[in-house]
């Protein structure tokens, strides 16, 4: 207990271990790449807010918020938080099942959503949960994002044309719409989103640490100005209603809990696995520790915190992390710096918004939504992996068809389901040796066309041995004594078995009874601790006789070729085992 209250003082502590770290040189380093962030963030936040159907400083206040207590209280030196677009994504589609997206019930509902969040996150990482997102298929996540970059484009594509159409509903609602009013759409509308993606790719080729989506929104505003903007029938944004942050109070009335509750839990789950991958993948580049429990009650914290001012669930932003680093960013002040930099801003930036127009920033959103959808990921994964094509396409399509949060649960259902029929079906075969670079190895013999000895099988598993794998097994095994015979002596190889449960200890005492009853052997090769433990606690050892068990496979083979039959070794032109040469030979 005392351990326990220990760790999370340590996790809770104001004081973090990355300000011994913080020194003149790194403050400069890190003010340099807070403001090449903060530059790149402006345009970002707005177009996420708008994604999760809020106003667009809510963006801007989550870019503010969340990143500075997610740095400070995370686990990576580098990661920025904030609004991103699969989080945005999963928002709008969860509140927008209980009330129109802008609206003051919708807004509230979102801050609610965003502390159920924070709580879910905070009291996982408190439990020391952060392994478990290790077990999530990394297809999931890549469908799941597939289908919400669709989402997001279907929802923009008509500000993009100029179209007026409804909110809400599906990817293909939301196409039909467009569609059915696709005569409706405005020419200064298409040249405006033109002008401004034409702005982005020309920009991000030059230099991708260039605020590219600024330059585009400047691009696309005074292309708008040219065409006669709202009197060519152009939309434009509103203003921000604030520039600083009010401290709000979220509701916490019982249905709404409820209600919530499932989106909340895919908010979480989304925003943990953004924050983790990222933070693991720079960790790693950068050669430094990463606590991934830390980082889950960073964000936690993050966004409770923000839920109080305006701010909607975020997480780690791979793109913002990106140009943190490469701008040079040594320690967490990196993305303090930018939010504090960017809060600055607002207040320049503030009353320039109404000169936005509707088709550029729609134009960006939808620019984001394609780069969401990694192509080389999914080709690498159909290619390559059946299984894990299925998961994807799964994934991908329930999002399609139905809620980004319900795509994520099936995504890791079938996940899982796909994870344990891989552990029902552990791979057994027949080994026989052959010379690879003078060395002695062992092969698959059918797969290799290997010679195998009459007297001596040598089997392997490689997989659990457990309740759900032993019929399989079994199986396996009574196919290879149909197909080969039984032999004299069973040598069976379970270094690649990582479990063994009482059904499999079963199994094993099983086989080696019919062996023995049958006038035949039985050895056992096993190295592993908790393999060794497992079969002398569940009496495998005392029924197989402790000379029966191995460490080695040469000491398995020699300990069955000193029982092979000699009459059968005198005629055998195979002799496929080294320790066959102290056997007779029909030369002898």
């Amino acid at each position: 207990m005392h351990h326990y209250i220990s760790r999370i003082s340590r996790r809770l502590s104001p004081v973090r271990p990355w300000l011994r770290q913080v020194n003149k040189d790194t403050l400069r380093s890190d003010f340099i790449a807070g403001f090449t962030n903060a530059a790149i963030v402006l345009p970002q936040g707005v177009a996420f807010a708008i994604i999760a159907g809020l106003p667009p400083e809510f963006g801007l206040f989550t870019a503010i918020v969340v990143c500075a207590i997610a740095a400070f209280w995370g686990a990576s030196m580098v990661m920025v938080s904030g609004p991103t677009t699969a989080i945005s994504a999963v928002v709008f589609a969860t509140l927008s099942e209980f009330a129109l997206p802008g609206t003051e019930t919708y807004i509230a509902l979102a801050l609610t959503l965003t502390f159920m969040v924070g709580v879910l996150q905070f009291a996982s990482g408190l439990a020391g949960l952060g392994g478990l997102i290790s077990f999530v298929s990394h297809s999931v996540i890549i469908g799941f994002t597939a289908a919400a970059a669709l989402l997001i484009a279907a929802s923009q594509l008509g500000g993009a044309l100029g179209i007026l159409t409804e909110s809400g509903g599906g990817v293909i609602e939301r196409l039909e719409r467009v569609a059915l009013h696709l005569g409706e759409f405005n020419s200064a509308a298409l040249v405006v989103s033109v002008v401004t993606l034409v702005t982005i790719l020309i920009v991000n080729s030059i230099d991708k640490r260039i605020p590219a989506y600024i330059l585009a929104l400047i691009a696309g505003a005074t292309t708008s100005w040219l065409l006669g903007g709202a009197q060519a029938g152009l939309r434009m944004f509103d203003p921000l209603t604030s520039v600083t942050p009010n401290l709000t109070t979220p509701e916490f009335s019982l249905s709404i809990l409820s209600n919530l509750l499932p989106g909340a839990v895919a908010v979480a789950f989304v925003g943990l696995l953004e924050a983790i991958s990222i933070g693991k993948s720079f960790a790693l580049r950068r050669a430094e520790r990463y606590d991934t429990n830390q980082e889950i009650v960073g964000q936690g914290i993050s966004n409770m915190v923000g839920s109080f001012f305006q701010s909607y669930a975020g997480s780690g932003s791979f793109t913002r992390s990106g140009l943190n680093a490469e701008s040079g960013a040594k320690t967490p002040m990196a993305a303090i710096f930018a939010a504090v930099i960017l809060f600055a801003a607002l207040f320049v930036i503030a009353p320039l918004v109404r000169f936005v127009p509707v088709p550029s920033m729609a134009t960006i959103i939808l620019y984001v939504a394609w780069k969401l959808i990694n192509f080389n990921e999914i080709r690498h994964i159909l290619i390559t992996s059946r299984s894990e094509t299925l998961i994807l396409l799964t994934t991908f399509i329930t999002g399609i068809f139905s809620e980004l949060d319900f795509a994520i649960m099936v995504g890791v259902l079938v996940a899982l389901a796909v994870f344990l029929n891989k552990s029902a079906h552990p791979s057994v075969g027949v080994g026989a040796p052959m010379l690879v670079g003078g060395r002695r190895v062992f092969r698959n013999a059918h797969t290799n066309d290997l010679t195998e000895c009459p007297q001596i099988v040598n089997l392997r598993i490689e997989g659990p041995l457990f309740f759900g794998s032993v019929e399989h097994v079994e199986d396996a095994f009574r196919d290879i004594d149909a197909h080969f015979g039984t032999r004299r002596t069973t040598v069976l190889n379970m270094k690649g078995v990582g479990k063994i449960d009482l059904a499999g200890a079963d199994f094993l005492l099983n086989e080696c009874r019919a062996a023995r009853k049958r006038g035949q052997d039985y050895h056992l090769i096993a190295s592993h601790k908790s393999s060794l433990n497992a079969l002398r606690r569940m009496h495998v050892t005392s029924v197989l006789g402790a000379d029966h068990l191995h460490f080695t496979k040469s000491d398995a083979i020699a300990a069955a070729v000193e029982k092979a039959d000699d009459d059968i070794c005198a005629k055998c032109t195979a002799r496929i085992f080294l320790e066959c040469a102290g056997k007779p030979s029909g030369g002898a």
